[in-house]
C-alpha cells in the first residue's frame, strides 16, 4: 500500500480504488451510489478493490452528490422518561429498526414534547440531515407534521394525527375503535352492565378513538353512560392509578371497566387492591394494548391486542418503499386487533 511521507498509512481513497479496479473514477462513483448502469463484473472488480484496501467511502461527500444520507429520523412525541419506560415504543423501535436493517440504513431516535424541543428538531430534519421521518405519539398541539410537510420532509405517522390541520397523507394505524368495541362486548356477555372507561388523552387520536368504540358500544346495548363512569388517563402506569382514584372517589360504582392502555390498567389494578377490591370477582377489568406486563400483572390482564412491532416494520416500509421515492401521493394502513381473554374479565 502506498506510503504517506511521515510513514503512517494512508486513507485509501477513490482514485487508488479505481486504479485497483482497472476502472475509471466515476465507474466507482456509480458502484459506490448503487449505479444500475455498471456491468456485474466491472461492479464485482471494484468491490473487490473496496475490500482489499480497506476503502470508507464519505459519507459527507456522498450526500452531497446523492442528495441521500441513509438515515431515517424516529421523533417520539413524549417526554423522555416515557420512551424508556413505555413497552409501545420498544415494540415500534423493534419494528421499524428491523426493516432499516434490512435495507441498510441507520436509525436516529429523539423525543420531542416542549415547544423548544420541537422547534429544535424540527430544524433539524429540515435541514436535510435525514431521508424521512417517523412520527409517534403525536398530540393536538404538535407543530411536527405542518412544519415537515412545508420542508418537503417525506413523512409517515404512526397513528392519524388528532387535528385535520395535521397533514398526513402516508400514515399506519391501529383499529382503535374497533379494540374498544370488542373489549365492551365482551364485557356484556359476561352480564356486566355498570361499565366504566378510563380513557387515553383527548388530545390523541388513539384516546378519542377508544372512548368512541366504549361509547358506540354501550349506545347499542341501550345503556345510559353516567358521566362518573368516563375518567381521562395520560396512557402512563402512574397517569391510570389517579384516574382509577378519580373514578372510585366520584361515587361510581362499576361492575366491569375498559382500560384505554396495559400501563394504565396496572396503575389502576395497584389502586384496586389498595381499596380492598379483588379483580375479577368485585369488578372486572379489561386492557389495551396486550403488552408484556399485560402477561405478568396479578391476575394476567385480559386486553386488546394490537400489533406494534408490525406497526413499526410497516411505517418503516412505507416511508422507504413509497414516500420518500414518491411512488405513491397517499397510503393509510390499518392494524387489526383482537381480544386476549386472561384471568381479570
Amino acid at each position: 500500500m502506498a506510503k504517506s511521507g511521515d510513514g503512517g498509512r494512508r486513507r485509501p481513497t477513490l482514485e487508488m480504488v479505481a486504479e485497483r479496479a482497472g476502472v475509471g473514477r466515476g465507474t466507482v462513483s456509480r458502484v459506490i451510489n448503487g449505479s444500475a448502469q455498471v456491468s456485474p463484473r466491472t461492479r464485482e472488480a471494484v468491490h473487490n478493490a473496496i475490500a482489499e484496501l480497506g476503502y470508507s467511502p464519505n459519507q459527507a461527500a456522498r450526500t452531497l452528490v446523492t442528495r441521500r444520507t441513509d438515515t431515517i429520523a424516529l421523533v417520539v412525541s413524549e417526554p423522555r422518561d416515557r420512551l424508556f419506560s413505555d413497552p409501545f415504543f420498544a415494540d415500534i423501535i423493534r419494528g421499524v429498526s428491523s426493516v432499516l436493517h434490512e435495507r441498510d440504513l441507520q436509525l436516529m431516535l429523539t423525543t420531542a414534547r416542549s415547544e423548544i424541543e420541537h422547534k429544535r428538531v424540527g430544524d433539524y430534519l429540515s435541514g436535510f440531515h435525514v431521508d424521512g421521518a417517523l412520527l409517534v405519539s403525536l398530540h393536538r398541539d404538535d407543530p411536527l407534521s405542518e412544519r415537515l410537510a412545508s420542508a418537503g420532509v417525506p413523512v409517515v405517522h404512526g397513528g392519524r394525527p388528532h387535528s385535520p390541520e395535521q397533514p398526513a397523507p402516508f400514515c399506519v394505524d391501529i383499529d382503535n375503535v374497533g379494540g374498544a368495541e370488542q373489549a365492551v362486548r365482551y364485557l356484556l356477555e359476561q352480564g356486566h352492565r355498570r361499565i366504566a372507561t378510563i380513557s387515553g388523552p383527548l388530545d390523541m387520536n388513539a384516546g378519542v378513538e377508544r372512548l368512541r368504540g366504549y361509547q358506540r358500544v354501550m349506545a347499542e346495548a341501550g345503556l345510559d353512560i353516567d358521566d362518573r363512569f368516563v375518567v381521562q388517563g395520560d396512557f402512563s402506569v402512574e397517569g391510570g392509578a389517579r384516574a382509577m382514584e378519580r373514578l372510585l372517589d366520584g361515587g361510581a360504582e362499576p361492575d366491569a371497566i375498559f382500560v384505554a392502555s396495559d400501563m394504565m390498567a396496572i396503575g389502576g389494578l395497584r389502586v384496586l387492591r389498595s381499596r380492598g377490591l379483588r379483580v375479577p370477582d368485585d369488578i372486572a377489568l379489561i386492557g389495551h394494548d396486550d403488552t408484556l406486563m399485560a402477561q405478568h400483572s396479578d391476575p394476567a390482564l385480559t386486553t386488546v391486542h394490537q400489533p406494534t412491532v408490525q406497526m413499526g416494520r410497516e411505517m418503516a416500509r412505507l416511508l422507504v418503499d413509497v414516500a420518500i421515492p414518491r411512488v405513491s401521493g397517499s397510503e393509510t394502513i390499518i392494524l387489526a386487533t383482537h381480544l386476549v381473554t386472561r384471568e381479570s374479565a
